[in-house]
């Protein structure tokens, strides 16, 4: 069999708007009213040079990345793009940290509407599946305002969609290698995975729980054996192909016409498809404490098999006339990633199966995620304006069917199989299947908001006050499930047979058909099902003040409320549990920027917010992986209290250059951090959460952006941007963390340590040289060197004597080559991560207790590989 070699873009709807600006004039006169007023600016400021100049005149910190850097860095997704700004990095398939704190401190606007995650597991969407085709602009909110949501800690993203000022049509298609995963012989994917249907994800209706039992409540049912061959679809083969390279195709169309004597109307159009292939190896084990020693209870060696497809689309219609616009976008994202991953080694402690033990899982992660908008805003005269929109969203996460089959490389005779082969035995866990479904009910975002500017202008460019009262909240709620069905032996326990690991369907099949096993369920009655239930409310009101040309001030207040009911079943318990958390919260801002001069600003702004959980961290659910480690929420998770200090100082020496320092503190009341903890059932570990009492950061963050030509004359197309945070953390355990981190007195008598915050990094580093240049045609050529690393961080707090798990530094450094080289064709070419740093997390070597693992220390580990990639469009 073949997998699809061409990637082909997929008919889903999804938006943006734009619109033209008529004259020159009117883009200048909209802009003077919005400086320093209207917080988030304009949104067709597309050029470097134009979001640097927002930056310097914006009243709250606010960086962007315009869609000419997205274009010549070769960016291809927001994710991407968002590590370009200072203090961003990204980490292994867990989103974005903003000044070295975990993803969970971020949120979310998709033109300033609110956006759930389409992941339990994330705090916002993959921002990866964003194509940066259909963005105009990726402003980042660093410092907190009250018209934002009040779950600010890190940042704020808001995703302004495309906005153009001329009509266009472009296509791209692009190809990349991977030097560990591109062209790999015995690269595996599940069997359907290939053809349409696995292409577009659509073979997920396969996996779907069988219909004897996916309508009611669990009951222990055992499937027939002719149930079992009808009711389950998919299969257990695997497919060992040659992996191909990626590709990724993009299509999109901007088009406007005139609507009455002053109006305009804007229609856009795109497309967007990708493909990968990714293979990673390394190791994946786990450390335990037996009896005051730490030893290793996995050691296993990882190899997994990624072929994720993504496809996204945007449909977008605005209005504008005059004071009125109008926007009605629809966004479609899906996302799926087929896995397979075979372990090699021993689990719970089974030194004996060093060499012998082995365990597959297969499985599929499906998310569908749609956002349809309608914004809207109208100026009546000079001094009012109003401001509305809504957005409804259909959000789901499966993963369905998900297949673990467990055996031994070793025969009954004690010789080792041939790499194919498997030695079997039905019952215990040696075959599992898993469904789990996160699936949106509802869920709906919404403001509204009245200015009117006070005052008089005289010889100034704007009203000197401003004055706005708005409203904007959420309501979001959300079902879960999570059901295991086990293949058990008939009258044959004990019996073990050979298959063929990659091929074993035809062997079940003759098995169930002969009824030497069976399948059924045994998913606790009363805890497979969860449902969250969460409506946020606020109004707030932002009083903006300029007294002179010089001084910037604004005030602001936010008061909401924040309802949460959790509904979840103890195991074994005859009723559900109704956990119900509700909140007022205050939360003050404030503001002030000085201009010393035309070119220094002076900031200081403060703030208090919150955090909220990320949905897997405060769901009642076990998640269970096949190696033993469980991931496990926590219901009785508190909200953060955040305590935000920023005092920058910025330097503009041209409208290309720019030097800051900005020096911040936080304090973190309840702040929520990861832990290892060891299982109840003593097999493995689980990962949960636990409030700190508090944590206590303070940090620095430097930045500049130069032209070389300040050194010499003959490097003046090169431009050099740096930044780097450092930070400090330390925190105060709670007296959960305390009961759990505290060594056993029988095994250490000492006190525990300090340490800092969990997922905080010290320090993170990005940097840019650019060399920008003309051809003969007077056609632009770029070309970008991208370096990007954070620190040592704790990736999970340790406990039962054992010392914390830290993400080491991941080196990653990026070429990029982009140039016009016809009015219509366009070419660009990358180099990513040319370091090709090892990923790893690492056991510290502070531990507690005596550790004895024969100087193995590492969690997880492996390579990424080098990707090589090459895009071409033409625009007509």
């Amino acid at each position: 069999m073949k997998i699809n070699k061409l990637s082909i873009a997929v008919l889903f709807l999804s938006g943006s708007v734009f619109y033209a600006q008529e004259t020159k004039q009117d883009t200048i006169t909209k802009e003077k009213k919005i400086d320093g007023v209207v917080i988030q600016g304009s949104s067709n400021k597309k050029t470097e040079t134009a979001v640097l100049g927002e930056q310097k005149k914006a009243i709250i910190q606010k960086q962007a990345v315009s869609a000419e850097e997205i274009s010549r860095k070769g960016i291809s997704n927001v994710e991407q793009g968002l590590t370009k700004v200072t203090g961003i990095t990204t980490v292994e398939g867990r989103g974005l940290f903003v000044r070295g704190l975990e993803e969970r401190y971020n949120y979310l606007l998709i033109n300033g509407l609110g956006s759930p995650s389409n992941n339990p597991f994330q705090k916002i969407i993959a921002l990866k599946q964003f194509p940066t085709d259909v963005v105009g602009k990726l402003n980042i909110y660093k410092t907190f305002n009250s018209n934002l949501y009040g779950d600010f800690a890190g940042a704020t993203f808001d995703i302004e969609t495309l906005t153009i000022d001329k009509p266009f049509t472009k296509i791209e298609f692009g190809v990349g290698v991977n030097t560990v995963s591109t062209f790999k012989d015995g690269f595996k994917v599940s069997e359907g995975t290939d053809g349409f249907t696995g292409y577009l994800g659509l073979n997920s209706r396969d996996k779907k729980l069988p219909s004897a039992i996916r309508d009611s409540r669990p009951s222990n049912y055992r499937f027939s054996g002719s149930e079992s061959l009808s009711q389950f679809k998919d299969s257990w083969n695997v497919d060992n192909v040659k992996s191909l390279p990626n590709t990724n195709i993009g299509f999109t169309t901007v088009q406007k016409m005139k609507a009455g004597e002053s109006g305009s109307l804007g229609f856009l159009f795109s497309l967007n498809q990708s493909s990968e292939y990714s293979y990673k190896e390394g190791a994946k084990n786990q450390f335990k404490d037996f009896g005051g020693i730490i030893n290793l209870n996995n050691e296993l060696q990882r190899k997994q098999y990624n072929y994720q497809i993504e496809s996204s689309a945007l449909l977008g219609l605005g209005y504008k006339n005059k004071g009125t616009t109008i926007n009605l976008n629809a966004m479609y994202l899906q996302n799926v990633n087929n896995i397979i991953e075979d372990y090699y080694g021993y689990k719970n402690n089974q030194v004996q199966n060093k060499d012998i033990g082995f365990f597959r899982t297969n499985q599929q992660d499906l998310s569908r995620f749609l956002n349809i908008q309608l914004t809207g805003s109208q100026k009546i005269g000079e001094r009012h304006q109003i401001k509305a929109g809504g957005s409804y969203v259909i959000n789901n996460y499966q993963q369905p069917d998900r297949k673990i089959l467990e055996g031994s490389r070793l025969d009954s005779n004690g010789n080792m199989l041939a790499d194919n082969q498997l030695l079997l035995a039905y019952g215990g866990n040696n075959i599992i299947r898993q469904y789990l479904d996160v699936n949106s009910r509802f869920y709906g975002s919404a403001y509204g908001e009245y200015s009117i500017f006070l005052g008089e202008k005289g010889d100034k460019k704007d009203f000197p006050m401003q004055l706005s009262i708005g409203y904007n909240g959420f309501a979001d709620l959300r079902k879960t499930s999570y059901r295991f069905i086990f293949g058990k032996p008939n009258g044959t326990a004990g019996q073990s047979f050979i298959i063929d690991k990659n091929s074993p369907q035809a062997k079940f099949d003759q098995d169930l058909a002969n009824n030497r096993f069976f399948f059924q369920e045994e998913t606790d009655a009363s805890n497979f099902f969860t449902s969250m239930y969460q409506f946020v409310n606020a109004g707030y009101i932002n009083f903006n003040y300029k007294p002179s040309e010089s001084w910037d001030i604004l005030i602001g207040g936010r008061y909401e409320n924040d309802m949460t009911l959790i509904r979840y079943s103890e195991q074994g318990a005859e009723k559900k549990t109704n956990l119900d958390k509700e909140r007022d919260l205050f939360l003050p801002s404030l503001a002030i920027k000085k201009a010393l001069n035309n070119k220094n600003n002076l900031r200081f702004s403060f703030s208090k917010t919150v955090t909220r959980p990320v949905l897997i961290e405060t769901m009642e659910i076990s998640y269970i992986n096949p190696d033993n480690e469980t991931i496990k929420g926590n219901p009785d998770i508190k909200l953060s209290d955040n305590y935000n200090f920023d005092l920058k100082w910025e330097y503009f020496p041209t409208n290309k250059e720019m030097f800051a320092v900005n020096l911040f503190a936080k304090r973190i009341n309840n702040a929520i951090e990861r832990s290892f903890v060891s299982s109840g059932d003593a097999n493995g570990v689980t990962v949960t959460f636990y409030n700190a009492k508090k944590a206590d950061l303070a940090g620095i963050e430097l930045e500049g952006i130069m032209s070389l030509g300040r050194i010499s004359e003959s490097l003046d197309k090169f431009t050099l941007g740096a930044n780097a945070t450092f930070m400090y953390t330390d925190v105060e355990r709670s007296e959960d963390q305390l009961k759990l981190e505290q060594p056993n007195p029988n095994f250490y008598t000492g006190k525990l340590r300090k340490r800092g915050l969990q997922g905080a990094s010290p320090y993170t580093i990005n940097a840019d040289l650019k060399y920008e240049t003309k051809t003969k045609n007077s056609l632009s050529r770029t070309l970008s060197l991208v370096y990007n690393v954070s620190g040592s961080k704790i990736y999970a707090v340790g406990t039962s004597g054992s010392d914390n798990f830290y993400e080491k530094p991941f080196h990653q450094l990026d070429f990029v080559y982009q140039e016009q080289i016809t009015k219509n064709w366009n070419i660009k070419a990358g180099i990513r991560n040319i370091l090709n740093n090892r990923y790893k997390i690492l056991l510290g070597d502070k531990s507690y207790y005596n550790v004895e693992t024969n100087g193995v220390n590492t969690y997880t580990d492996y390579f990424r590989g080098i990707n090589f990639n090459l895009t071409v469009g033409y625009t007509f």
